[in-house]
């Protein structure tokens, strides 16, 4: 099976510690790991800049940021542990989680390196799953494993544990909400084992780090950013795994929903998505139709296209734009209109008050002042 993945990169030593830094130290995220390196031409520029975007965003005390010692010290732990740090366009970095502009920067990669460059199905479902979903989970794993797609899912109870334990000869890949030391639930520690032998497990988060309410829809988004497409297979109206569909859909990836009984509430998140337009599927072959013509384009690793940052914005366009903002979520794009300011300088004081700790960001491009 042809993925069309393509050709790698490989970064030094140095860099992936100037990168652990960077994405380890206090208020940096995804999106704003790329924005630092871009405009500060490296991650190690960017770790120097730091303390400067944070006190234009105003800061109320010096921002930790990272060491190299603790660097080191991550990394130590990672070897003894099996975990290795990959970069987005790395061997063993997920191509399609590679074109997200919230890729991690480094991705903990437990297992087998290969798996992970195969293309990816996800499967997601309610953690209070029905004996018929599970089945339907556990069929539809193993035949798209049959075919040569690896089963990717979030090892939670329900509908993740059986679309793993089903795939897990053809190789699964379980995307972890917490370190690699800290399995949730704990209870598929063991299921985890099992499936490292011919598979695999990712995390962006550190080793020690408990997962939080708030990391599971973090997590849901490397669920379908590293897949071609998800397959719901049973969700409450108020789920994670619409969560997923949703970020999914974001990305532009494939979703799927298996229908179900309208008298079961477990169908009524998946029986909405299709009335929303997701493709309804009763068996693995309406996935694998649906993907084939995906899995023919090749994947590429474009380079980061936001809109570059600008030199200190002053301190009447700052208070401007931080005036614009409360506590009720606005439009990124609304933002910028009313300020009257270019993107640059907007994206600029946003990036000073996320170092400085004083702004939130929501999904869809939405973002609030805290």
């Amino acid at each position: 099976m042809d993925s069309r993945t393509p050709a790698t990169i490989e970064i030094s030593d140095a860099e992936r510690i100037d990168h652990l830094r960077l994405i380890r130290s206090d208020n940096v995220g995804p999106r704003t790991f790329r924005s630092l390196v871009r405009h500060c031409g490296s991650a190690r520029a960017a770790l120097e800049r730091l303390p400067e975007f944070a006190r234009r965003g105003g800061a109320s005390r010096p921002q930790r940021i990272a060491s190299e010692a603790d660097a080191r010290s991550e990394l130590e732990a990672c070897a003894r542990l099996g975990v290795r740090l990959i970069a987005p366009g790395e061997h063993g970095y997920p191509p399609r989680l590679s074109e997200l502009d919230d890729a991690p920067p480094l991705l903990g990669v437990r297992g087998l390196i290969e798996v992970l460059m195969r293309p990816m199905i996800a499967i997601v479902g309610s953690r209070n799953a029905s004996a018929a979903g599970l089945k339907f989970a556990g069929v539809l794993a193993r035949d798209l494993a049959d075919a040569g797609f690896v089963v990717t899912s979030g090892l939670a109870r329900g509908i993740d544990q059986a679309a793993h334990r089903t795939s897990i000869e053809g190789g699964t890949v379980a995307v972890l909400a917490g370190g690699h030391d800290k399995i949730y639930p704990p209870e598929h520690t063991e299921l985890l084992q099992a499936l490292l032998a011919s598979g695999a497990a990712i995390s962006e988060m550190p080793l020690g780090y408990v997962a939080r309410a708030h990391d599971f829809p973090r997590r849901n988004r490397l669920v379908a950013g590293a897949s071609l497409g998800v397959v719901v297979v049973e969700a409450a109206l108020r789920s994670g795994s619409l969560i997923t569909a949703r970020l999914a859909n974001e990305q532009g990836r494939e979703v799927f929903a298996v229908p179900g009984s309208p008298l079961d509430p477990r169908a009524a998140g998946t029986n909405g998505l299709i009335k929303q337009g997701a493709t309804l599927i009763t068996e693995a072959s309406d996935v694998i139709q649906a993907v084939e013509p995906i899995m023919g384009r090749p994947v590429t690793l474009r380079e980061d296209e936001s809109e570059p940052l600008a030199p200190d914005p002053g301190e009447a366009m700052r208070d401007h734009i931080v005036n614009l903002l409360g506590p009720t979520p606005i439009l990124l794009d609304d933002l910028i209109r009313l300020s009257g300011a270019s993107a640059a300088v907007v994206r600029t004081v946003l990036l000073e008050l996320e170092l400085a700790g004083r702004l939130e960001r929501h999904g869809g491009g939405l973002i609030s002042l805290i």
